[in-house]
């Protein structure tokens, strides 16, 4: 009689769970097996020399510790990185790092990735990180009519603008949900705020022709009277950039629906230029840190000038209808000037140093100076333009549906957002304008959009009486804020990352906090 092998005790059964379960973790762990060679890019295009990565540990955040290390940083100067992935042997730039690269190489033919290099563009993020806002702090009543613009104090998060259909304009105290001041004076609805880049003083535009300036501490007018000339309604206003002031006196643009864009001097109030050469409403101003005017106009026409001489250096003609806004690769650098999350200067010598040295820093593109800028029209479409380079644009930018109503930069100035009648927020490559994704989940059009100071969320305000706050690295809803009883016209995330301020037909300031 054959002998029978005894089944195995509890004991050996519990060992042979162990070993088996121990294999798989080690198997599960070790991911995809072989390495790949990488080479590393940064904006200015220099390049790390060639590096090898295991294919498990490829992951973004391990590539970033990687350059750090590679760089030769300590450990507590770290900085995050973002990266896209050149496709070797094509043009194709891959602008949202994968969670498989293996599969991402094998989607695009590449087989064998461990014979291939792989260029990697690095592009460093903000070392502080904004939490996306989750909830109502304040609901601020005041305005008599609706809210029509709201822009947040670069110096002090704690002070928001707002215009409003009641011919006042408001100052609010963002960190009690109080009002401050009440700006009584202008006699039409006033239509648009603007902070001028030290804090110290406010603009408005109304629809009575004039613009008014005002003493934020005091909530007084400013200066000796109103800034009257326009012929028609005033549409928009720029400050000039801080490190462009000459003598310590600002300068100001003032667009209207008088087709024509007038600058003063602030100190006196009297007209330096006017900028004629539109043919119809102009609908949006803005003042690049190298000293050009961009004006946008209904005439399809963007026109770029020189502020000092006022004469007309470009038109960009690609339009087919209306020019509804503008964005420049630099806006946030130029509208926060010398404040950002380091100490502030003391003189103002170096007040000017910082603020251009922001601006160029972020204006700066493999390795030269060049202020980007975006058209928004009502024929769909966006440009990207890069004046420096003549009227040529740089991309065409196809996708929405119906008319553009607001574009922005994000502050690192790699990301476009454009907000629009079709109900929907598309993300865009800020080099190539190539298209990334959409954002979709409002029900009603998209009237503006705000990213937060570190660029990894938008905020978006809508028709459908909500907000909504996105994550720029999933393109992702990352909450959703209902709260307005009516649409939502105006909204600014303030520079510190703290709150977000709206206001729309419902009347009421709404702040929002994490």
């Amino acid at each position: 009689m054959a002998t029978v092998v005894p089944p195995p005790s509890k004991r050996q059964r519990r060992e042979d769970l162990e070993k088996q379960r121990i294999q798989q973790d080690v198997t599960a762990a070790l991911g995809p097996a072989g390495s790949f060679k990488a080479r590393f890019l940064d904006s200015d295009g220099n390049q790390t020399g060639v590096v090898e990565v295991p294919l498990a540990d490829a992951s973004e955040k391990n590539l970033s510790l990687l350059l750090n290390t590679l760089m030769a940083r300590e450990r507590e100067e770290f900085v995050p990185y973002r990266f896209r992935v050149h496709i070797p042997d094509s043009d194709i730039i891959v602008d949202q790092y994968p969670t498989d690269l293996m599969k991402l190489l094998k989607s695009h033919g590449i087989d064998n990735p461990f014979e291939t290099t792989i260029t990697l563009s690095a592009e460093p993020q903000a070392v502080f990180k904004v939490q996306a806002v989750t909830r109502m702090s304040h609901r601020i009543p005041g305005h008599g009519e609706a809210i029509l613009s709201a822009q947040f104090n670069p110096e002090k998060s704690s002070m928001l603008a707002t215009g409003s259909g009641d011919k006042t304009a408001r100052i609010w105290d963002t960190e009690t949900g109080t009002p401050k001041h009440t700006l009584s004076g202008h006699t039409h609805w006033v239509l648009c705020v603007a902070w001028s880049p030290d804090g110290k003083r406010l603009a408005t535009g109304s629809m009575d022709k004039s613009v008014r300036l005002w003493d934020p501490k005091t909530g007084k007018p400013e200066g000796k009277g109103p800034l009257t000339g326009h012929a028609k309604w005033v549409t928009n206003i720029a400050w000039e950039p801080y490190h462009l002031w000459r003598d310590g006196t600002p300068r100001l643009a003032s667009a209207s629906k008088d087709a024509t864009v007038r600058i003063w001097i602030v100190d006196n109030g009297t007209i330096e230029h006017v900028l004629s050469g539109h043919k119809s409403s102009v609908s949006c101003v803005k003042w690049g840190g190298l000293g050009q005017i961009y004006t946008a106009s209904h005439d399809k026409t963007v026109k770029v000038w020189d502020a000092q001489q006022g004469t007309l250096l470009h038109t960009l003609s690609s339009h087919a209808h209306w020019v509804n806004h503008l964005a420049l690769s630099t806006d946030f650098a130029l509208r926060t000037s010398y404040f950002d999350h380091t100490p502030t200067p003391t003189t103002e010598e170096e007040k000017r140093s910082k603020a251009k040295e922001r601006f160029e820093k972020a204006a700066k593109m493999q390795g030269r100076i060049a202020e980007r800028l975006v058209s928004a029209s009502d024929d769909f479409t966006m440009y990207l333009w890069d004046p420096s380079q003549g009227s040529k644009p740089v991309a065409r930018m196809l996708g929405h549906q119906k008319q553009v109503n607001h574009v922005t930069f994000s502050p690192d100035g790699t990301l476009i957002a454009s907000s629009g009648w079709d109900n929907h927020t598309k993300i865009w490559n800020a080099r190539d304008g190539k298209f990334i994704n959409t954002l979709r989940g409002h029900v009603a059009p998209v009237y503006q959009c705000a990213f937060s100071a570190d660029s990894r969320l938008l905020v978006t305000a809508s028709k459908d009486t909500t907000l909504k706050v996105w994550s720029m690295a999933t393109c992702k809803l990352a909450a959703d804020l209902p709260g307005h009883q009516d649409e939502v016209y105006a909204v600014d995330w303030s520079p510190d990352g703290q709150r977000v301020g709206s206001g729309g037909k419902d009347k009421a300031v709404r702040l929002w906090r994490n």
